[in-house]
């Protein structure tokens, strides 16, 4: 899918039984219709921001693509620049007469550490007035200023992400609030989703892989929502792998949370144990790719498969964009 749906909750829907491999088509609208008085849902409310910028190098004209990825302290920043082996250590790039940058150094995965200087009160303006959204590398086509909207949750409110999780994108307020009016309690967890969701799996030994650390916030509200709500044996509904890597990382004593933030590298694979998902909400994603790993771990990789192949049968829509798979 190169663009969104016109409407974000009227895209297909995917129901799969994650034991037995039975496929349903739906609506994603119809989605209210599964839920149960008492059941949680878990949604993360990272905001990406825009952060891909342009700028030029030195006192010349050659430009440069700065991708920001986060802010390591004040006004340092790790970033991607295109074309890499033309920016180096030392050099200067400047993004108008009032906000320019040095590198200061490389990092291992191939970017550099840049110290930027202004002459304004704070980056951050100028970051969304002129950053383009970070849409991902398979999206072929030129960035809009609607995709600022557009590839973004609509509960998104804690800044920091420089890749949507998708799965959140097809979620209106109309449907949320039907939602909630069922009984269902709606809690929010924060993991900023980095580059690395992007990155294919290039090891056939999966305990080889390593997962780019992202930062992650559970709520004391939510840990509490999620463990009564387990007591009762009422169903967790998680939307989108970030989310479930969230509370999958602060599970304590068997099938209780603990609220907690920090950093995780957590690499969900066959086979695992899930404490927390019982619902998974989530999009069709490309192979190789951790996501994919996560959701085979839920299900089976050849009810996975079989899903896969059902998907393009009937012309589903993959990716960030495309449409939405529910594994019961």
């Amino acid at each position: 899918a190169q663009n969104p749906a016109k409407e974000r909750d009227n895209c297909k829907l995917m129901i799969v039984d994650r034991k037995t491999g039975d496929i349903q088509h739906k609506k994603f609208s119809d989605i209210e219709d599964l839920f149960n008085k008492g059941d949680v849902l878990v949604l993360n409310n990272t905001q990406v921001f825009p952060a891909r910028l342009y700028a030029t190098k030195d006192k010349s004209d050659a430009e440069v693509e700065v991708f920001l990825l986060r802010e390591l302290e004040n006004d340092l920043w790790e970033a991607m620049v295109r074309p890499a082996r033309k920016v180096r250590i030392g050099n200067k790039l400047i993004f108008n007469k009032n906000i320019s940058c040095d590198v200061i150094d490389n990092t291992v995965s191939g970017g550099r550490v840049l110290r930027f200087e202004y002459n304004v009160d704070s980056l951050y303006p100028f970051i969304d007035k002129y950053g383009l959204s970070p849409l991902p590398p398979y999206i072929k086509r030129e960035t809009t200023p609607k995709d600022k909207q557009d590839y973004q949750t609509i509960y998104a409110t804690e800044r920091g992400s420089v890749a949507a999780p998708t799965a959140g994108l097809h979620f209106t307020k109309k449907l949320i609030n039907k939602i909630e009016k069922k009984g269902v309690k709606i809690v929010y967890i924060t993991l900023h989703i980095g580059l690395g969701t992007f990155r294919s799996i290039l090891v056939e030994d999966l305990t080889r892989h390593h997962m780019d650390s992202e930062y992650y916030d559970i709520p004391i509200e939510t840990a509490d929502t999620i463990n009564n709500a387990k007591e009762k044996k009422k169903k967790i509904w998680t939307v989108g792998t970030s989310t479930n890597r969230a509370l999958e990382t602060v599970v304590v004593s068997g099938f209780q949370i603990t609220a907690k933030r920090g950093w995780t590298d957590k690499f969900i694979y066959p086979p695992y144990k899930f404490k927390m998902c019982d619902r998974l909400i989530t999009n069709f994603h490309q192979p190789k790719s951790t996501l994919m790993m996560l959701v085979s771990a839920f299900s089976s990789k050849d009810i996975v498969l079989n899903t896969y192949q059902e998907a393009i049968k009937k012309k589903y829509r993959f990716y960030s964009y495309g449409d939405a798979m529910l594994l019961l």
